[in-house]
């Protein structure tokens, strides 16, 4: 599957934005991961294949909502309220849901190209 990022940008903290993933494919559990030089890449959220059930990284629970649109194979990331440590490199991802599916593995199905988020103090 074919995964492209939109909407990053710069913003002041305490400011919005809202990521987009528009996917080639359908029925993959899909999440939002980051990354920050010298860190491995770590969950944001992930949200299975039709909705149901999301898991949020301690961090943003509260401040980012993920959600996803069926009809248009498009997964989307609200981010609310955001603080410089949000600021990093976003990824969308895009894995199977399977009997061992786990969005906390990090190297697991096809990635997006990463659109950068920064946040200003």
């Amino acid at each position: 599957v074919q995964l492209v990022e939109s909407g990053g940008g710069l913003v002041q903290a305490g400011g919005s934005l809202r990521l987009s993933c528009a996917a080639s494919g359908s029925g993959f559990a899909m999440g939002w991961y980051r990354q920050v030089p010298g860190k491995q890449r770590e969950l944001v959220a992930a949200i299975t294949p039709g909705g149901g059930s999301t898991n949020y990284a301690d961090s943003v629970k509260g401040r980012f909502t993920i959600s996803r649109d069926g009809t248009k194979n498009t997964m989307y990331l609200q981010m609310n309220n955001l603080k410089p440590e949000d600021t990093a490199v976003y990824y969308c991802n895009a894995r199977l849901y399977s009997s061992d599916y786990d969005p906390m593995s990090p190297d697991v199905g096809s990635w997006g190209q990463g659109t950068q988020v920064t946040v200003s103090s």
